[in-house]
């Protein structure tokens, strides 16, 4: 008995089936480019906590750009009425709040601070707690503009 055509029918065989398209593996890039997407989302404040936020009402609605209390959470800053904090290193996070360092720059200035965003309320308002030498002592609430 001769393996040969054993071993050639073998391989014919795999070959036409291989070729068919049949169960075929999804293929690496598209899962690696879901992980990468989650891995980023992870990597952003989350959306719940992203918009216009003001202090007070007058925050929201001045057209005179005299909005002090004016806070803009985008998903990798916020942006003050004179400062722009980059988010850093983040220490805790889900979908209604973040705990993390931000690199502040404004005024001529740089630093860097612990802030805590979190929204109780599911975005009604956002809360900042900033912690560190020069943080406020109490939390800071906003409420969501229109």
């Amino acid at each position: 008995m001769k393996k040969f055509p054993l071993i050639a029918t073998a391989a014919f065989a795999l070959t036409l089936t291989a070729c068919s398209g049949g169960n075929e593996a999804p293929e690496p890039a598209a899962t690696s480019e879901a992980a990468d997407a989650s891995a980023v989302a992870e990597n952003t404040i989350p959306e719940a906590l992203r918009g216009r936020w003001g202090l007070t009402e007058a925050d929201c609605t001045s057209d005179r750009g005299d909005a002090k209390g004016l806070l803009v959470v985008e998903p990798e800053k916020l942006e003050f009425y004179e400062s722009v904090a980059q988010l850093g290193m983040i220490k805790a996070r889900d979908d209604t709040m973040i705990s993390a360092s931000f690199e502040f720059s404004g005024e001529g200035d740089e630093w860097i601070m612990a802030v805590a965003l979190s929204t109780p309320d599911g975005g009604e308002t956002l809360v900042r707690k900033d912690t560190g030498p020069n943080a406020a002592p109490d939390a800071l609430t906003y409420t969501k503009c229109p």
